[in-house]
């Protein structure tokens, strides 16, 4: 198991998540590819014979090279494959093969997870939305799933943060590379106070499609989903379709006809999700209630 285990991490330094679910069809072990010649994993994985030669270069070397050694001196890893990895994840179409972590592991192990979004641009009265709805489920030991953005993501882990409770920040980067960088002082009060994830190894510097990307972890990752604010077209809606798309529950906060940042709740309202006002709106959803 170690083997395969590190032969994975390896290689997701190497591939991109598509290419690496390709070779776990092929070699679910990860037993063959030690085997393969450059030009039959250029085939597999349609990859060029220079970008095939490395990677089989790498495989048989026995040292890992400085990248993964350093990785796995400074951040704890947890591949899909270790009894760690998160089993709300498990299901999810494309679920993430590896996850880079700083924090309390314990809180992957954790059922109570309520992700929490909205928009980037909040309105005055967010806050008290998050107050009202949110603050109760900390106090009964909710974990507060987001992002780490400007606004709602932001402002619902400094709540749980405010409140002593826990947090988990799912990044679309890696964590040399901290976005926004304005949150750097959030993201070390998250690492110490609760837990930050990404699949993105350390060195990957952010970009615009990596954040729907990292969505489904977090959804993936909670019972359900609560939007707090979000415009009729909002990227916040990604998230709420790969929730649905991942069987979880959505939740959605109503408020005027008039407000821009409402338009988008009163449309997933409308389109089936659960109008919240109180706590008690989500936790009487819970399977077994």
């Amino acid at each position: 198991m170690k083997k395969k285990r590190n032969r994975l991490i390896k290689l997701s330094l190497l591939l991109t998540r598509k290419k690496l679910y390709r070779l776990l069809q092929y070699d679910v072990t990860l037993e063959k590819v030690n085997t393969f010649t450059s030009t039959q994993l250029e085939h597999l994985l349609h990859i060029s014979p220079e970008k095939a030669s490395s990677i089989i270069h790498s495989l048989q070397c026995d040292n890992d090279d400085a990248t993964i050694q350093y990785t796995h001196k400074n951040y704890y890893i947890v591949t899909i494959f270790d009894s760690m990895y998160p089993p709300s994840l498990k299901g999810i179409p494309d679920a993430p093969l590896v996850l880079y972590c700083l924090g309390d592991l314990t809180l992957l192990q954790q059922n109570k997870l309520l992700s929490v979004i909205g928009t980037r641009k909040p309105t005055a009265t967010a806050p008290q939305k998050l107050l009202k709805v949110v603050s109760p489920l900390i106090e009964q030991n909710w974990a507060i799933v987001s992002g780490m953005a400007y606004g709602i993501d932001s402002l619902a882990h400094q709540l749980a943060l405010h409140m002593q409770g826990k947090t988990i920040a799912i990044l679309g980067s890696g964590f040399h590379h901290i976005y926004p960088k304005e949150n750097m002082t959030l993201f070390w009060n998250i690492v110490e106070n609760g837990l930050v994830l990404s699949e993105y190894p350390p060195y990957v510097r952010p970009k615009k499609y990596q954040f729907p990307e990292r969505n489904r972890i977090i959804s993936g990752l909670s019972y359900g989903t609560l939007v707090i604010e979000a415009k009729e077209k909002s990227g916040t809606l990604i998230t709420v379709d790969q929730a649905l798309e991942q069987g979880k529950e959505v939740f959605a906060i109503p408020d005027s006809l008039f407000v821009e940042e409402a338009a988008g709740c009163l449309k997933l309202i409308d389109q089936g999700a659960k109008l919240v006002t109180n706590a008690e709106d989500i936790i009487e959803n819970l399977p077994g209630k």
